[in-house]
């Protein structure tokens, strides 16, 4: 089965109390964080869930399937993903992965921190 967002904004929201709609603009928000990190070559680590980094692919003499010609691929920037230790272990089937909860969480009786500045390194 394949997750869509609208999918995971679904989740997120039942498992949290919260409305689809703040759920939704906290993950867009955090795909647009994580997107523009990697765009600017940053490298976004989130403990236990895994690391997105940029790397770059080198120049290298493809084959047209049509035609068998030899032609130039040009050097190019990729995204990759690495999974961390609790991730692996959880596709792996070595930790059972939790059961989803269908009431509220708590929500937490301290304010968040507040946003850290701007360059510093991307780790949760």
């Amino acid at each position: 089965m394949t997750m869509t967002k609208r999918e995971l904004v679904i989740r997120v929201a039942n498992s949290l109390g919260m409305t689809q709609s703040d759920v939704a603009k906290v993950i867009e928000g955090t795909f647009e964080a994580i997107s523009r990190a990697l765009a600017d070559g940053d490298r976004w680590e989130l403990r236990d869930f895994g690391v997105f980094e940029v790397k770059t692919r080198a120049s290298r003499i493809g084959r047209n399937p049509r035609t068998g010609d030899q032609v130039p691929v040009p050097e190019r920037k990729v995204v990759t993903f690495r999974p961390g230790k609790k991730m692996k272990e959880m596709v792996s089937g070595e930790v059972s992965v939790p059961a989803e909860t269908s009431s509220p969480a708590e929500p937490p009786s301290t304010p968040s921190a507040p946003p850290a500045p701007d360059r510093e390194p991307h780790a949760f």
